[in-house]
């Protein structure tokens, strides 16, 4: 076959090929086969023509669309928990440093304030919840509360209820930080108010031991959540030598992504208080080894192996 007649047989589906590459994985694999053929037809009868020039460069789009689709499908999501969460989380260190000082200091405070007046717990968990953890610590099994209920049912809801709270944490920065602020400090002081609670009748350690089963994951990711909410305020409070809404679309991407990056750790502190958190009496040791491992787990995650990536993105640099 002559070049000319091969080139006026082909030319409309090399020119739709190259104007509307295939999107979807079967097209793009036809469309690959053929022009494969093409290149090594023209290879053999027209050697040193541009119809090879060409049709290799067409097969070589091709073929680095399959890969990078392929490679996009497969590690997409291990660059995003290796590298580019950590990364952000640690860009954001400063903020998360000052959402966990925030929690802290009003835990401190809920506890003292409690201390110094019971029915601060009334106040803040109601009659009912009160009165049922005091009847479980007078029949010595103070934390109860944990075991009752379906396992799973408590898993799913405690799930989708603090999922919610998180992303109200978040979305919330945009009001300047104030409210993420206000429910950041809120919860702290829940918390250091049911740590008195339990402290008062002496299961001080025991709280640390079973609550923190799952409330190392749970109230480490509210944390996050609300130096989410705290990045998303400052961006266009404080955009720096950026336009304002330069920062703000930035403080809101970061913020997306470290929202998306608790998302898991949700789940398993979730699924900790309805499944693991249960078993404090009956395995001990189980339960607190679970707990050393996710304090273990929030260290290096959240704080050492960020640090570690930015000094060695800056060794790369220099």
């Amino acid at each position: 076959m002559r070049e000319a007649l091969f080139i006026k047989k082909n030319k409309e589906r090399w020119l739709k090929t190259e104007t509307e590459p295939p999107t979807s994985p079967d097209e793009m694999a036809g469309s690959f086969t053929q022009m494969v053929d093409d290149l090594a037809y023209a290879k053999t009868f027209y050697a040193n023509s541009k119809t090879v020039q060409y049709l290799n460069k067409q097969a070589a789009k091709i073929y680095l669309s399959i890969y990078r689709n392929r490679k996009e499908e497969t590690s997409r999501l291990k660059t995003f928990w290796k590298y580019e969460l950590p990364l952000t989380i640690q860009k954001h260190h400063k903020t998360l440093l000052f959402s966990f000082v925030l929690f802290t200091l009003f835990f401190l405070l809920g506890f003292f304030v409690s201390q110094q007046d019971m029915n601060v717990a009334r106040d803040f968990f109601g009659d009912g919840y009160v009165d049922q953890t005091i009847e479980n610590i007078e029949k010595d099994n103070p934390f109860g509360i944990y075991e009752g209920g379906n396992p799973l049912l408590m898993w799913l809801g405690i799930m989708v209820n603090n999922i919610k709270v998180a992303f109200l944490f978040f979305v919330s920065g945009i009001f300047a930080g104030i409210p993420t602020m206000y429910k950041l400090a809120e919860t702290g002081a829940m918390v250091g108010i049911f740590d008195e609670l339990f402290a008062s009748h002496g299961y001080g350690l025991q709280f640390w031991l079973v609550v923190f089963v799952h409330g190392t994951l749970e109230i480490t990711a509210i944390i996050v959540a609300g130096a989410a909410g705290f990045v998303l305020g400052k961006s266009y409070l404080f955009p720096g030598t950026k336009k304002r809404m330069e920062a703000f679309r930035e403080g809101a991407k970061d913020g997306v992504k470290i929202m998306i990056g608790i998302m898991p750790v949700f789940i398993v502190a979730a699924f900790f208080e309805g499944l693991i958190t249960r078993l404090y009496n009956d395995a001990p040791w189980f339960t607190t080894m679970v707990t050393a491992a996710s304090a273990i787990f929030v260290v290096w995650y959240f704080i050492l192996y960020p640090l570690k990536l930015r000094k060695q993105a800056k060794q790369v640099a220099s």
